[in-house]
């Protein structure tokens, strides 16, 4: 990389570390497997279905922010360990790099430090370019795993205080039925097949805990 596309290393002014160090110049992959799948919210080149392994997407992570508040706190998703997870991979282009960088650690660190982002190999599903002598298309892209250990991390919810709440949770980014509603309802779009959450989304809807 040359001298005048040198990657900014500084901390933030929240005193928590920046994402620059997950990128290494050029184009940025970046995952989504929940919210990001339906509201990326910053630009991109192109956006494929994608699958990530040894992650799988989970209702694990407690928002007191986009999706519910510190009295009634909701819980969003997480990439957990074990298994697979589709979703969304987005290409964003060099010029934009830093700034969506910025933005995606505002949106999903938020001031905390619940996810560990990293970067991850994903395979891109549908055809193009950016194939390997397997005929796969892989891509080593930015994502957001969670942190087993935060006191935000939701896995030890029994599935009746999961599903209660969601649906009390609401927060600067709405109702936590409703981020669970789009999250199917895009799944279900990309033809992605998620039992898991689809049977949660059910109980939430129906009241079959």
């Amino acid at each position: 990389m040359a001298e005048s596309e040198s990657v900014p290393t500084t901390r933030r002014k929240d005193g928590l570390e920046n994402l620059y160090h997950l990128y290494d110049g050029g184009d940025l992959w970046v995952f989504g497997y929940g919210s990001l799948m339906w509201r990326s919210g910053f630009p991109h080149l192109e956006a494929h279905t994608a699958l990530i392994r040894g992650v799988h997407r989970a209702p694990c992570v407690i928002s007191h922010r986009h999706r519910g508040s510190w009295e009634r706190p909701g819980v969003v998703m997480g990439l957990d360990a074990g298994g697979s997870c589709k979703g969304r991979v987005y290409r964003v282009a060099f010029s934009d790099a830093i700034e969506v960088l910025d933005y995606l650690h505002d949106r999903e660190m938020g001031g905390y430090d619940v996810y560990k982002p990293a970067k991850r190999p994903v395979q891109i599903l549908t055809a193009g370019q950016f194939l390997t002598e397997s005929g796969h298309r892989n891509v080593s892209a930015l994502c957001f795993v969670v942190d087993r250990h935060h006191a935000q991390y939701a896995g030890g919810l029994s599935y009746a205080d999961l599903v209660a709440h969601i649906r009390q949770g609401v927060g600067e980014g709405g109702t936590c039925i409703d981020y669970l509603a789009n999250t199917v309802r895009h799944l279900d779009e990309l033809g992605i097949a998620d039992g898991p959450i689809h049977r949660l989304y059910e109980a939430v809807s129906h009241g079959a805990e």
